[in-house]
């Protein structure tokens, strides 16, 4: 790794009015990193990265750029965001010439180039298709050639996969990765904003997280995992477990709070019979209380029938979202974050989660496992007979609801099988 550091943050700092975004923020990025940046929605990880491009100015601090005080904004980099930003009247390779003509670029060399980046990102064939003809991953792959067209020193990326399905955000991580890796482009370092904390163990050489109120480095986490990386091996998980746990501020591991996975030979966790839709409302209802709520009143709030709160409760829990503590219900950082989560953003965070529940990622890997990712409900009820007797039919069926809730598979009532949707 270089000895020259490509940013240097000392001291950092961020206000708006009396209010303080950021404060006191000191990192370096050097050139051949993966950086991720994680932490709950208000710790200022979109501004930290705008103030690396220059975008938004620090009101306190000082940002350095291969040792040179950063003023204005940062020719060396690009920024790729969440929504796709695209003009929906030019083609695929309009839009990525956009970036070229801002520059002066002369016609023939832009067009010879931004035809490269569309081959480079595996859009041949769609030059001339209109943003409106593309799929989410296709129009978010046409960000990145237009990201890439100026060629950047540092790629800097704000949540963008959240605002795809999961398969689909899964697939251009993959892809993404294949090129970093590959050096098959012109990048020295990515930083990454991200909610999604397996994402982050997967891509990243380090993880940043931060705190809100105001927003501070928390922690940094080196990943020496080799890629490619597996999320089934232990070391993987382990270190989910250490991010989640500087995140949430969670002691207990991961394998503790959700249990073994079916046929291993331990007890299977049961799933609350819990309609995840509801669970926003729920959230959304604790953050409306400064994130605590005693649990008596928002029953009453929620409905006569505590018995109905309970299993809502109980999948908030598993999911990471809050915890209950002597009659209170109380959010996590995570469940601030899913409170004011868009519906997409929303359906990434429980993606992540119930990857990490065993019963549902059983499912997933075993319809991953398929030649044609379909397979039929009745495989899955006979195996899970010997772990819940009676209520297999009544578990699967909730497995099935949060799966289908989270984007993760698929459930055809004519065929009775489950099956994952084409990216």
């Amino acid at each position: 790794m270089a000895s020259n550091p490509l940013v240097t943050l000392h001291r950092v700092a961020k206000t708006f009015g009396h209010f303080h975004a950021l404060r006191d923020v000191s990192l370096v990025i050097e050139p051949g990193e993966l950086v991720c940046l994680v932490g709950p929605s208000g710790c200022g990880k979109s501004t930290l990265l705008r103030i690396i491009a220059g975008l938004t100015a620090a009101t306190h601090g000082e940002v350095r750029y291969r040792g040179e005080r950063l003023r204005g904004v940062n020719p060396h980099t690009a920024i790729v965001f969440q929504t796709f930003a695209l003009f929906p009247w030019l083609t695929v390779l309009e839009n990525v010439e956009v970036a070229l003509a801002a520059r002066r670029v002369e016609k023939a060399r832009r067009e010879a180039r931004a035809q490269e980046l569309v081959d480079l990102v595996g859009l041949s064939g769609f030059e001339s298709a209109y943003p409106r003809e593309l799929s989410g991953g296709m129009r978010q792959k046409v960000g990145f050639a237009r990201a890439l067209a100026v060629e950047p020193e540092l790629l800097c990326l704000d949540e963008p996969f959240s605002a795809l399905d999961v398969l689909s955000a899964e697939a251009l991580r993959g892809e993404l990765l294949e090129l970093w890796l590959a050096r098959s482009m012109p990048t020295q370092a990515i930083l990454m904003v991200t909610h999604n904390i397996e994402e982050a163990v997967e891509l990243a050489d380090r993880i940043v997280v931060m705190a809100k109120d105001p927003g501070r480095v928390l922690a940094e986490i080196a990943v020496p995992l080799r890629h490619p990386r597996s999320r089934k091996d232990t070391a993987f998980q382990a270190l989910v477990d250490r991010v989640y746990a500087a995140v949430t501020g969670r002691t207990g591991s991961e394998s503790e709070v959700q249990g073994p996975a079916p046929g291993t030979g331990g007890a299977l966790r049961r799933l609350p019979a819990a309609h995840l839709d509801a669970l926003g409302g729920l959230v959304e209802k604790i953050a409306a209380e400064n994130g605590r709520a005693d649990l008596p009143r928002l029953a009453q709030l929620v409905g006569p029938d505590f018995t109905a709160l309970a299993p809502l409760l109980e999948a908030a829990e598993r999911l990471g979202l809050a915890r209950v503590e002597t009659g209170d219900i109380i959010l996590t950082p995570l469940g601030h974050e899913y409170a004011e989560a868009s519906i997409p953003v929303r359906k990434e965070i429980i993606a992540g989660r119930l990857l990490r529940v065993p019963l549902i990622r059983w499912i997933y890997e075993i319809l991953q496992q398929d030649d044609n990712q379909r397979v039929d409900r009745d495989y899955f009820l006979e195996r899970l007979l010997p772990e819940f007797g009676e209520e297999a039919d009544s578990q699967l069926d909730v497995a099935i609801g949060w799966g289908r809730f989270a984007d993760l598979f698929a459930y055809d009532q004519d065929s009775h099988e489950l099956y994952l949707e084409a990216g």
